[in-house]
């Protein structure tokens, strides 16, 4: 099995057997963190809204992904090499959390998991596929999805900061419980879809010799880090 296939592999499987652990606790975990002192729970609605795909594709976050497009381009030796590079980054972020808004919505639309929302009517699992009603689009989180892509392809772009982007993504994700949008299970899928994103689209990039290469053992590493070699011009 190639290294991609198999990363794909892991990750899948990752994500059910986390999602399957979860599941059970759904409910319990959801109704305690919704009963969090009210502080706590205002504290985690004004910064819930950070993880939406509207807010890094449209608002301050692509101050964020342009701020740091902006510190990867200077380091080019040349115009050309600027405005290539950049373009690629770009590209990079814009396929990577672009793909994970599409991918989580459709999950949603085929599973559509009632929220947390509806809990008293419905229960903790019940189904209605097919259906466009917000109130069962539960799974995965779209939220946890977004900021999973986000934090995701900044942590395979710097990878000594992954512990700072990987709390950053749970950090958001646990904000949709303890709000009463989403379950746990419904977070744990988000983020990993996201993080999936971000790898293969990694993937992808290494493979034209964009951005990332791949290492000895196959796995994509960015340039300036990779094998711990100078970075070869990108082609053109």
């Amino acid at each position: 099995m190639n290294r991609p296939l198999s990363s794909t592999v892991y990750i899948l499987v990752a994500t059910v057997l986390l999602v399957l652990a979860l599941v059970p606790f759904d409910p319990l975990i959801s109704q305690r963190a919704q009963a969090l002192p009210e502080p706590i729970v205002l504290f985690n609605q004004r910064i819930t809204d950070f993880g939406t795909f509207a807010w890094m594709i449209y608002g301050s976050g692509t101050l964020v992904i342009l701020a740091f497009i902006a510190t990867r381009t200077v380091k080019a030796e040349n115009t050309v090499q600027k405005l290539r590079t950049g373009r690629r980054l770009a590209l990079y972020f814009l396929v990577t959390i672009g793909s994970a808004s599409a991918l989580v919505h459709t999950i949603k639309f085929f599973i559509g998991r009632g929220r947390p929302e509806v809990f008293a009517d419905y229960g903790a699992y019940a189904l209605q596929p097919f259906a466009s009603d917000w109130l069962f689009q539960s799974f995965p989180s779209g939220h946890s999805a977004a900021v999973g892509s986000f934090f995701g392809a900044f942590a395979m772009l710097v990878p000594r900061l992954r512990i700072v982007f990987a709390l950053g993504a749970l950090t958001i994700g646990v904000t949709r419980v303890i709000v009463g949008a989403h379950y746990p299970s419904d977070v744990a899928a988000g983020l990993l879809t996201g993080l999936w994103t971000a790898i293969m689209t990694a993937f992808f990039f290494a493979r034209r010799n964009w951005l990332f290469r791949l290492d000895e053992k196959g796995w994509p590493r960015p340039k300036s880090t990779a094998q711990g070699q100078p970075v070869p011009p990108e082609p053109k």
